[in-house]
Protein backbone atom coordinates (compact mmCIF):
# COMPACT_ATOMS: atom_id res chain seq x y z
CA UNK A 1 0.00 0.00 0.00
CA UNK A 2 1.21 3.70 -1.13
CA UNK A 3 0.39 6.85 0.22
CA UNK A 4 0.51 9.25 -1.61
CA UNK A 5 0.36 13.55 -0.88
CA UNK A 6 -0.66 15.83 -3.82
CA UNK A 7 -0.46 19.72 -4.26
CA UNK A 8 -3.20 21.87 -5.96
CA UNK A 9 -5.39 20.19 -8.58
CA UNK A 10 -7.67 23.26 -9.66
CA UNK A 11 -10.14 20.77 -11.53
CA UNK A 12 -6.85 19.67 -13.72
CA UNK A 13 -8.88 16.17 -13.97
CA UNK A 14 -6.28 15.28 -16.96
CA UNK A 15 -3.37 16.13 -15.12
CA UNK A 16 -4.19 14.18 -12.01
CA UNK A 17 -5.27 10.94 -13.96
CA UNK A 18 -1.93 11.49 -15.82
CA UNK A 19 0.26 11.77 -12.85
CA UNK A 20 -1.71 8.50 -11.08
CA UNK A 21 -0.97 6.57 -14.13
CA UNK A 22 2.81 7.17 -13.90
CA UNK A 23 2.50 6.55 -9.71
CA UNK A 24 0.80 3.35 -10.95
CA UNK A 25 -1.95 4.03 -8.35
CA UNK A 26 -4.36 1.71 -7.11
CA UNK A 27 -7.42 2.86 -5.72
CA UNK A 28 -8.02 -0.09 -3.76
CA UNK A 29 -4.74 -0.15 -1.97
CA UNK A 30 -3.65 2.88 -1.75
CA UNK A 31 -4.18 6.06 -0.42
CA UNK A 32 -3.88 9.88 -1.74
CA UNK A 33 -3.64 12.61 0.84
CA UNK A 34 -4.53 16.33 -1.16
CA UNK A 35 -3.70 19.35 -0.35
CA UNK A 36 -6.73 21.11 -0.87
CA UNK A 37 -7.97 23.63 -3.85
CA UNK A 38 -9.80 20.38 -5.62
CA UNK A 39 -11.28 22.81 -7.44
CA UNK A 40 -11.57 26.20 -9.77
CA UNK A 41 -9.42 27.69 -12.49
CA UNK A 42 -8.73 24.26 -13.86
CA UNK A 43 -11.26 22.99 -17.11
CA UNK A 44 -12.83 19.67 -14.88
CA UNK A 45 -13.79 20.94 -11.18
CA UNK A 46 -16.89 18.57 -11.60
CA UNK A 47 -15.04 15.55 -12.48
CA UNK A 48 -11.91 15.79 -9.93
CA UNK A 49 -14.91 16.51 -7.32
CA UNK A 50 -16.89 13.41 -8.37
CA UNK A 51 -13.34 11.06 -8.61
CA UNK A 52 -11.98 12.08 -5.13
CA UNK A 53 -15.15 11.47 -3.56
CA UNK A 54 -15.53 8.33 -5.25
CA UNK A 55 -12.66 7.24 -3.48
CA UNK A 56 -13.69 7.65 -0.17
CA UNK A 57 -11.51 6.35 2.14
CA UNK A 58 -8.55 6.38 -0.24
CA UNK A 59 -8.23 9.87 -0.16
CA UNK A 60 -8.22 12.41 2.59
CA UNK A 61 -8.58 15.81 1.27
CA UNK A 62 -7.75 19.27 3.62
CA UNK A 63 -9.56 22.38 2.56
CA UNK A 64 -7.93 25.11 0.21
CA UNK A 65 -9.31 28.76 -0.27
CA UNK A 66 -10.87 27.69 -3.54
CA UNK A 67 -12.55 24.90 -2.38
CA UNK A 68 -14.46 27.26 0.41
CA UNK A 69 -15.33 29.71 -2.26
CA UNK A 70 -16.87 27.04 -4.07
CA UNK A 71 -19.15 26.55 -1.43
CA UNK A 72 -19.45 30.82 -0.64
CA UNK A 73 -20.93 30.13 -4.55
CA UNK A 74 -22.87 27.14 -4.13
CA UNK A 75 -24.62 29.34 -1.16
CA UNK A 76 -25.38 32.22 -3.43
CA UNK A 77 -22.84 34.47 -1.80
CA UNK A 78 -20.46 34.76 -4.48
CA UNK A 79 -21.22 34.58 -7.83
CA UNK A 80 -19.54 31.73 -10.19
CA UNK A 81 -17.07 33.37 -13.20
CA UNK A 82 -15.84 30.47 -14.64
CA UNK A 83 -17.82 28.05 -16.65
CA UNK A 84 -16.16 25.68 -14.64
CA UNK A 85 -17.84 25.99 -11.63
CA UNK A 86 -21.15 26.61 -13.29
CA UNK A 87 -20.46 22.80 -14.64
CA UNK A 88 -20.75 22.23 -10.48
CA UNK A 89 -23.69 24.18 -10.00
CA UNK A 90 -25.67 22.66 -12.61
CA UNK A 91 -24.49 19.06 -11.94
CA UNK A 92 -27.66 17.02 -10.55
CA UNK A 93 -25.15 15.57 -7.94
CA UNK A 94 -23.86 19.18 -7.19
CA UNK A 95 -25.47 19.21 -3.49
CA UNK A 96 -23.87 15.42 -2.67
CA UNK A 97 -20.57 17.29 -3.96
CA UNK A 98 -20.82 20.32 -2.39
CA UNK A 99 -22.10 18.57 1.03
CA UNK A 100 -18.97 16.31 1.09
CA UNK A 101 -16.50 19.61 0.82
CA UNK A 102 -17.89 21.32 3.36
CA UNK A 103 -16.91 18.20 5.59
CA UNK A 104 -13.80 17.65 4.26
CA UNK A 105 -11.26 19.13 7.35
CA UNK A 106 -9.33 22.22 7.44
CA UNK A 107 -6.10 20.30 8.95
CA UNK A 108 -5.13 16.49 8.84
CA UNK A 109 -2.65 14.85 11.77
CA UNK A 110 -1.13 11.14 11.34
CA UNK A 111 -0.01 10.66 14.90
CA UNK A 112 1.48 7.37 13.72
CA UNK A 113 3.47 8.97 10.61
CA UNK A 114 4.59 12.36 12.66
CA UNK A 115 2.92 13.75 9.40
CA UNK A 116 0.40 17.07 9.14
CA UNK A 117 -1.53 17.87 6.06
CA UNK A 118 -2.93 21.53 5.52
CA UNK A 119 -3.39 23.85 2.79
CA UNK A 120 -1.39 26.74 3.31
CA UNK A 121 0.37 26.18 6.54
CA UNK A 122 0.56 26.66 10.18
CA UNK A 123 0.40 29.93 11.42
CA UNK A 124 3.85 30.58 12.99
CA UNK A 125 2.43 31.10 16.83
CA UNK A 126 0.59 28.06 16.96
CA UNK A 127 1.76 24.72 18.03
CA UNK A 128 0.67 22.02 16.38
CA UNK A 129 -2.22 21.26 19.49
CA UNK A 130 -3.42 24.74 18.85
CA UNK A 131 -3.82 24.45 15.37
CA UNK A 132 -5.74 21.09 16.08
CA UNK A 133 -8.16 23.02 18.29
CA UNK A 134 -8.55 25.95 16.41
CA UNK A 135 -9.06 23.65 13.01
CA UNK A 136 -11.77 21.94 15.08
CA UNK A 137 -13.37 25.18 15.74
CA UNK A 138 -13.79 26.27 12.20
CA UNK A 139 -14.81 22.93 10.72
CA UNK A 140 -17.15 22.25 13.59
CA UNK A 141 -19.04 25.85 12.28
CA UNK A 142 -18.50 24.66 8.61
CA UNK A 143 -20.38 21.08 9.39
CA UNK A 144 -22.85 22.57 11.23
CA UNK A 145 -26.38 24.47 10.64
CA UNK A 146 -24.13 28.13 11.47
CA UNK A 147 -22.08 27.48 8.25
CA UNK A 148 -24.06 29.61 5.66
CA UNK A 149 -23.49 32.49 7.90
CA UNK A 150 -19.84 32.11 8.12
CA UNK A 151 -19.85 32.36 4.36
CA UNK A 152 -21.26 35.54 4.53
CA UNK A 153 -18.48 36.82 6.51
CA UNK A 154 -15.72 34.76 5.63
CA UNK A 155 -13.96 37.06 3.14
CA UNK A 156 -11.30 39.85 4.08
CA UNK A 157 -7.63 40.21 5.87
CA UNK A 158 -8.76 41.36 9.08
CA UNK A 159 -7.38 40.84 11.71
CA UNK A 160 -4.15 40.25 11.10
CA UNK A 161 -2.62 39.42 14.19
CA UNK A 162 -3.96 36.64 16.45
CA UNK A 163 -5.02 37.07 19.67
CA UNK A 164 -5.98 34.38 22.47
CA UNK A 165 -9.36 36.80 23.26
CA UNK A 166 -10.32 37.11 19.41
CA UNK A 167 -13.89 36.06 19.34
CA UNK A 168 -16.79 35.36 16.88
CA UNK A 169 -16.48 35.80 13.38
CA UNK A 170 -13.22 37.73 13.81
CA UNK A 171 -11.88 35.02 15.84
CA UNK A 172 -12.84 31.96 12.80
CA UNK A 173 -12.02 34.53 9.81
CA UNK A 174 -8.57 34.64 11.10
CA UNK A 175 -8.51 31.02 11.34
CA UNK A 176 -9.18 30.66 8.13
CA UNK A 177 -7.45 32.76 6.59
CA UNK A 178 -4.67 31.30 8.55
CA UNK A 179 -5.18 27.89 7.22
CA UNK A 180 -6.03 28.55 3.74
CA UNK A 181 -4.58 31.61 2.37
CA UNK A 182 -1.44 32.47 3.88
CA UNK A 183 2.12 32.93 3.27
CA UNK A 184 3.95 35.79 4.63
CA UNK A 185 4.01 37.22 8.02
CA UNK A 186 6.34 39.09 9.99
CA UNK A 187 8.05 38.04 13.55
CA UNK A 188 5.09 39.66 15.09
CA UNK A 189 2.71 37.03 13.91
CA UNK A 190 1.07 39.98 11.36
CA UNK A 191 0.02 38.68 8.23
CA UNK A 192 0.62 39.83 4.79
CA UNK A 193 -2.37 38.31 2.27
CA UNK A 194 -1.81 39.94 -0.74
CA UNK A 195 1.56 39.54 -1.29
CA UNK A 196 1.84 36.44 -3.67
CA UNK A 197 5.40 36.31 -5.19
CA UNK A 198 8.10 34.13 -4.53
CA UNK A 199 10.35 34.45 -1.73
CA UNK A 200 12.76 37.47 -1.87
CA UNK A 201 9.88 39.57 -3.69
CA UNK A 202 7.82 40.09 -0.81
CA UNK A 203 8.16 43.62 1.65
CA UNK A 204 10.65 44.74 3.99
CA UNK A 205 10.37 42.72 7.43
CA UNK A 206 8.09 39.77 6.00
CA UNK A 207 9.37 36.25 6.03
CA UNK A 208 7.88 33.21 4.63
CA UNK A 209 5.42 31.58 7.88
CA UNK A 210 7.55 28.88 8.04
CA UNK A 211 11.34 30.86 8.50
CA UNK A 212 9.51 32.99 11.43
CA UNK A 213 12.49 32.63 14.15
CA UNK A 214 10.10 31.75 16.64
CA UNK A 215 8.02 29.48 15.19
CA UNK A 216 6.43 26.65 17.82
CA UNK A 217 5.96 23.93 14.93
CA UNK A 218 9.15 23.73 13.60
CA UNK A 219 9.54 20.46 14.66
CA UNK A 220 6.62 18.71 13.00
CA UNK A 221 6.77 17.79 9.20
CA UNK A 222 4.39 20.02 7.31
CA UNK A 223 2.97 19.15 3.86
CA UNK A 224 1.43 22.39 2.24
CA UNK A 225 0.42 23.69 -1.02
CA UNK A 226 -1.10 26.69 -2.31
CA UNK A 227 2.06 28.62 -3.01
CA UNK A 228 2.57 27.63 -6.68
CA UNK A 229 5.32 30.59 -6.73
CA UNK A 230 7.57 28.90 -3.59
CA UNK A 231 9.32 26.62 -5.58
CA UNK A 232 11.74 23.99 -3.27
CA UNK A 233 13.14 25.54 0.25
CA UNK A 234 15.42 23.91 1.54
CA UNK A 235 13.78 23.75 5.32
CA UNK A 236 13.80 20.49 7.52
CA UNK A 237 10.16 19.36 8.12
CA UNK A 238 9.04 21.61 5.41
CA UNK A 239 7.41 20.20 2.11
CA UNK A 240 5.45 21.97 -0.48
CA UNK A 241 3.46 20.49 -2.88
CA UNK A 242 1.73 23.29 -5.20
CA UNK A 243 4.51 23.36 -8.36
CA UNK A 244 1.76 25.31 -10.40
CA UNK A 245 -0.16 22.38 -12.48
CA UNK A 246 -2.81 24.86 -13.51
CA UNK A 247 -0.22 27.84 -14.66
CA UNK A 248 1.68 25.24 -16.75
CA UNK A 249 4.11 24.03 -14.31
CA UNK A 250 3.72 20.79 -12.38
CA UNK A 251 1.22 18.27 -10.52
CA UNK A 252 3.57 16.57 -7.63
CA UNK A 253 2.99 13.84 -5.32
CA UNK A 254 5.18 13.28 -2.63
CA UNK A 255 5.54 9.13 -1.52
CA UNK A 256 5.11 9.29 2.46
CA UNK A 257 5.04 6.22 3.14
CA UNK A 258 8.65 5.80 2.29
CA UNK A 259 11.81 6.67 3.86
CA UNK A 260 13.17 9.20 2.56
CA UNK A 261 9.54 10.36 1.23
CA UNK A 262 9.99 10.66 -2.73
CA UNK A 263 9.16 13.56 -4.80
CA UNK A 264 7.36 11.85 -8.08
CA UNK A 265 5.78 15.18 -10.54
CA UNK A 266 5.01 15.53 -13.84
CA UNK A 267 4.57 18.14 -16.40
CA UNK A 268 1.20 20.19 -17.24
CA UNK A 269 0.48 22.55 -20.58
CA UNK A 270 -1.16 24.39 -17.83
CA UNK A 271 -5.05 26.17 -18.62
CA UNK A 272 -3.84 29.98 -17.05
CA UNK A 273 -0.75 32.12 -17.35
CA UNK A 274 0.56 33.97 -14.55
CA UNK A 275 -0.96 37.26 -13.82
CA UNK A 276 -4.42 35.97 -14.26
CA UNK A 277 -7.27 35.79 -12.15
Amino acid sequence: MAIYAIGDLQGCYDDLQNLLNKLNFDPQQDTLWLAGDLVNRGPDSLKTLRYIKSLGEHAITVLGNHDLHLLAVAEGIKEAKDEDLHQVMHAEDCRELIDWLRCRPLLHHDVTRKLTLVHAGIYPLWTLEQALAHAKELESILQGDRYHDFLHVMYGNEPATWEDTLEGWDRLRFICNSFTRMRYCNKEGRLDLVDKGKPGSQIKHYQPWFKIPKRKAKDKPILFGHWSTLGHPQVENIYPLDHGCVWGGQLTALRIDVTPMEYISIDCPGVRRPGEN
